[in-house]
């Protein structure tokens, strides 16, 4: 079997999610760097690949996707029955990772990146973080996650009582907010939310990742 090659540098929370989905369905890829920060986004031969410049983006064989949220789903898909079955074993309960993954990507995604961006990315550029616009967003995520609380009173994970792509697409952006932003207080001060975060971002492949990170 043709190994996947993932276009992406490990420094980037996409490439960061993409690869913990590879280690969790165990499957060999091979990381082949491209750094925005140096350029290589920008550069003809990657805009072939990707024409909005972003990373990541995957080569299987002669399939080449980029997004990385199509690219999570591609992978859940394509292994499944191998390594961790990140979609569930039901119709039902695949609805509800696509249900999480919704939440995810529509309601959560968003601001919790409006913060990381205000607190890390505009000083690294030489503007000042808008204090107001952190607190609007934490306001927004921690209305979202009271939701997740209530859901993960009933449940371990967010589609039910397994782990699923639906917690693995929250892990790089939570990660950030956590350890970088100073904002683990929207964790910690739910219990339920708490302890989900402890068990998601102990997953061995997920540590992995992250071994060499902030």
């Amino acid at each position: 079997m043709a190994t996947i090659k993932v276009l992406g540098y490990s420094g980037s929370i996409t490439t960061r999610t993409v690869l913990c989905c590879l280690k969790e369905k165990r499957v060999d890829y091979e990381l082949v760097v491209v750094d925005p920060a140096a350029g290589d986004h920008l550069q003809p031969r990657y805009l072939a690949l990707n024409p909005f410049a972003v990373v990541p983006t995957i080569q299987d064989g002669d399939l080449t996707l980029f997004e990385s949220r199509g690219i999570l789903k591609y992978l859940a898909k394509k292994y499944k029955g191998q390594g961790t079955e990140l979609y569930g074993n039901s119709l039902s309960e695949e609805a509800l990772v696509e249900q999480w993954c919704e939440v995810e990507g529509q309601s959560y995604n968003s601001p919790a990146l409006a913060i990381l961006s205000q607190i890390v990315f505009v000083p690294k550029k030489g503007g000042t973080t808008d204090e107001a616009v952190v607190e609007l967003n934490v306001e927004k995520v921690g209305k979202l996650l009271d939701i997740y609380e209530e859901r993960l009173s009933k449940s371990k994970y967010l589609a039910g009582d397994f782990f699923s792509l639906a917690d693995l697409q929250h892990l790089a952006t939570t990660h950030y907010l956590v350890t970088v932003c100073g904002k683990g207080d929207l964790i910690s001060s739910r219990k339920h939310v708490k302890a989900w975060w402890k068990d998601i971002s102990s997953r061995p492949t997920w540590k992995k990742v992250t071994e060499k990170a902030p």
